[in-house]
């Protein structure tokens, strides 16, 4: 299997298109957009700073773990003036890069990016950076998300001490 064109896999532009689009979704806080990316048996999960790639949320501390029940409730959270930690919401620029296909499952094709999210508020701007690993299904003629795993390449999350926005 080609890394760029395995069999009855779409070609890497299609993807990169597909990230480029998640990305800027997000940096115009078109959250509601953003969740329908995902496929209804979707997860996004932020495991902890310098997890390892197998890391699970089922015996391992994860800032984020939701399937998509949870993920639509944080969506409408972060849209509500009272979600404290981002109203007034925060500006941000989301840069991936290094996308690359690295395998083909019978549920979707595992897509990997590298990624820099600038948050500012506040005066205050914090970076985030790291790897996006996904796993995107073609349903009904749409790309879609069936899992989103972000994994910081930070030692910890200082000195902001929190992940409030939507990597």
């Amino acid at each position: 299997m080609s890394a760029l064109n395995p069999a009855g896999v779409r070609s890497l532009p299609d993807y990169q298109e597909f990230l480029y689009h998640e990305a800027a979704l997000l940096d115009e806080w078109r959250l509601t957009e953003w969740l329908n990316l995902f496929a209804e048996d979707a997860v996004y999960e932020v495991p902890t700073a310098a997890s390892a790639p197998d890391v699970s949320s089922d015996r391992d501390l994860f800032y984020i773990a939701d399937d998509h029940v949870r993920l639509k409730h944080r969506v409408e959270r972060l849209l509500k003036v009272g979600a404290h930690s981002e109203w007034p919401r925060s500006t941000g620029t989301r840069i991936v890069s290094n996308v690359r296909i690295v395998g083909k499952r019978d549920d979707g094709v595992d897509v990997r990016a590298a990624f820099v999210t600038y948050r500012s508020k506040n005066d205050i701007t914090d970076t985030y950076f790291g790897h996006q690993h996904y796993r995107i299904s073609e349903i009904d003629g749409a790309l879609r998300i069936r899992e989103k795993r972000v994994f910081l390449a930070m030692t910890s999350l200082r000195p902001h001490g929190r992940v409030s926005i939507i990597l």
